[in-house]
């Protein structure tokens, strides 16, 4: 598809965001980072709900994952109502519509997930919680490799913005949340982090911690625009975890943890699938070439299905219809 460009003088550049207190702070901060590297055009927030905002009595699991928190932002920017799109990377599907495209990825927050614990545990973490303790998650991933390492505990779905879940925790109907950390940070609640959970026990989530800008393909001046956020490193480690979901079908509610390392230009990719019971999982690594992110991505996936993490995955998809 060829790119057209609209004349580069002052305009009103439209950010598409979801309404939540979380992706407003990121969005707000983009338009700020914008705003200062392109002070003749002038940035506008206009927010909606997807149907993730909406449905809140529903595993996430169960509503299925493609486009849950992006599908309405994605309509309005092929219908030209806005420009671009402000997501938390973890919420874009690894498969776009036609038409659009993740133009940028930002510099990457913590993507580790935070154990938040109720203050009667205080000062405790995932090892000497009590058994049977309440752990709140919406998230399969953490689910499943929590239960593999933790099956003493007791697993509670739990919905909602960041703020309402903790208000959940701090009502007593949890002894504690999983949490992404980089969430917290971003909404100055970083001192309810009471552990950063180690990638030995939780993998996180393709993307989590990194902001993806989403725009029309055929827009070369707001891609240009947007560019000025990109950071590579970030980049090159997110194209490989998002390869290799994409490669496995997965979505975002789907068991399937990443971890991603760049020194000088050596990427290294791990990855895990594993049964949402926490019995069977399938974990692997590879290295290479950063700037070979996707196909580093494609081959751990491929690795992992040679071991069974296709299995895995058709028996939770047949689960969940």
């Amino acid at each position: 598809m060829s790119l057209t460009t609209s004349p580069v003088s002052s305009r009103t550049i439209r950010i598409g965001s979801r309404k939540s207190q979380l992706a407003l702070v990121q969005t707000h901060w983009v338009q700020a980072e914008l705003q200062k590297a392109f002070p003749d055009h002038t940035f506008e927030v206009h927010t909606m709900s997807t149907q993730g905002d909406k449905i809140l009595d529903v595993a996430l699991a169960k509503i299925g994952d493609k486009g849950l928190f992006t599908k309405e932002l994605e309509v309005g920017m092929l219908n030209q109502d806005i420009d671009f799109a402000v997501h938390s990377l973890k919420d874009l599907p690894t498969r776009l519509p036609e038409g659009l495209m993740l133009g940028c990825v930002t510099d990457r927050e913590n993507p580790a997930d935070a154990l938040v614990v109720h203050e009667k545990h205080k000062g405790k973490q995932l090892d000497t919680l009590p058994e049977g303790a309440v752990i709140g998650t919406s998230s399969l991933r953490r689910l499943a490799q929590l239960r593999h390492h933790f099956p003493h505990f007791a697993f509670k779905d739990v919905r909602g913005n960041v703020i309402t879940r903790l208000a959940k925790l701090d009502a007593g109907e949890y002894d504690a949340l999983i949490l992404a950390v980089a969430g917290l940070e971003r909404l100055g609640l970083g001192d309810r982090v009471h552990q950063v959970i180690p990638a030995e026990i939780s993998l996180h989530a393709v993307g989590q911690g990194a902001l993806g800008i989403e725009c029309r393909s055929d827009d070369a001046e707001i891609l240009s625009v947007i560019k000025a956020l990109e950071h590579q490193p970030t980049a090159y480690r997110c194209y490989a975890e998002r390869a290799f979901l994409r490669e496995l079908e997965g979505g975002c509610q789907v068991p399937i943890g990443v971890n991603t390392v760049l020194k000088g230009d050596t990427l290294t990719l791990t990855g895990i699938v594993a049964s949402v019971d926490g019995q069977k999982v399938v974990k692997g690594e590879v290295s290479g070439a950063a700037i070979e992110a996707e196909a580093l991505g494609t081959q751990l996936a491929h690795q992992l299905v040679e071991q069974g993490a296709k299995q895995i995955l058709d028996e939770i998809s047949a689960a969940v219809r």
